[in-house]
């Protein structure tokens, strides 16, 4: 008799039997298999090496058209170099064609001073310090080119309120490294008033006053430029746009010509410490400060003596400042000449340059 678990198992082996056989009957027989290619199908797509030899082709192309393409390049690149280097060695010539009149300029107006005892240079202004002993008496001389308009200024003391200050107190307050005294004064009262049309900061301090008794006015344009002479209106004088400037007397030379000094001025004082300020052709600015020991008309220059020396010099304006014991010439911080009051006297206005 057939136990239950007997029965289970003789159930699940009819049940595979079936497979057992067959997997039995594919191991006993195993038949050649052949696998028939037609390559002809296959003969438009490339292989691994024809892909690779196309590969190489088109980089060796593509490395050929980048050397074209760097040559190309560098031959422009050389090309702009030479051009430029052509074009600023043109600009360079001009330009030294066209300073070359500038230059010889320069260095006959030079000559005729000597050698330069000291020189302030910087991009706003030149200044160089003559020592001029011709003789007769003994002088200074500052050649002042200004490459800014603001490199010169004219001060006033307190403002025109009858103040007065020497001119290394203006130099100090005012941080330059050089100055003259400027235009005369007239004392009132125990004050020190600018004589005549005063000019400061580009304003009339008292209002416009005719030329009268050979007065005239001097002083620097808005453009830097040097300007004076005699005026009869207002809006003669604004026609040159005065950034600021003095009055004192007289004229000494105008526009290259000698001007007729009045006789007053050429006998009272004869001699006497002066201060002239000029200019060349070329805008630059001349000052001539003349050592005297009194005022009595026996030490010092003549107005003819120092006219004649300036137009001699190639200055084409010069104009007489406020001389005697107001000539003072400071210059790097130090008084150059020998005050003829023994010690610098106090003036309303001065005519000061800064580095």
């Amino acid at each position: 008799m057939m136990t239950p678990v007997k029965r289970v198992n003789r159930f699940f082996m009819l049940l595979t039997a079936p497979f057992i056989g067959l997997l039995i009957a594919l191991w006993a027989y195993q038949p050649k298999l052949t696998l028939d290619l037609d390559t002809s199908k296959f003969a438009a797509a490339p292989g691994p090496l024809e892909q690779t030899a196309q590969l190489k082709q088109d980089l060796l192309q593509a490395q050929n058209a980048a050397s074209y393409t760097i040559d190309a390049i560098g031959a422009t690149a050389t090309l702009y170099n030479r051009t430029t280097n052509a074009m600023n060695s043109l600009v360079t010539t001009a330009a030294a064609q066209v300073s070359r009149p500038e230059l010889i300029y320069n260095r006959r107006i030079t000559a005729r001073l000597g050698v330069p005892a000291d020189v302030i240079s910087s991009d706003r202004i030149t200044i160089e310090l003559y020592r001029l002993n011709p003789g007769n008496y003994k002088a200074y001389a500052l050649k002042i080119k200004l490459k800014d308009a603001a490199a010169m200024k004219m001060s006033l003391a307190g403002d025109g309120t009858g103040q007065a200050e020497t001119t290394m107190q203006a130099v100090n307050r005012y941080g330059a490294v050089a100055g003259i005294n400027a235009g005369g004064f007239a004392d009132q009262n125990g004050k020190r008033y600018p004589l005549s049309t005063t000019i400061a900061n580009g304003s009339y301090l008292y209002g416009f006053e005719p030329t009268y008794k050979d007065l005239s006015f001097v002083g620097l344009s808005k453009a830097g430029k040097l300007i004076g002479g005699k005026f009869s209106s207002k809006v003669q004088l604004d026609q040159l746009e005065p950034a600021f400037g003095a009055t004192f007397v007289p004229v000494l030379i105008k526009n290259g010509m000698l001007q007729p000094i009045p006789l007053k001025w050429q006998i009272s004082p004869k001699r006497a410490p002066r201060t002239i300020i000029g200019k060349y052709k070329d805008d630059q600015l001349l000052v001539l400060v003349a050592d005297g020991y009194n005022e009595s008309g026996n030490s010092g220059a003549t107005l003819m003596e120092l006219q004649s020396k300036l137009w001699r010099m190639g200055v084409v304006d010069a104009y007489n400042l406020d001389g005697g014991g107001s000539s003072s010439l400071i210059f790097r911080g130090k008084v150059i000449n020998k005050p003829s009051d023994g010690v610098l006297r106090q003036v309303p206005t001065n005519f000061l340059f800064f580095k």
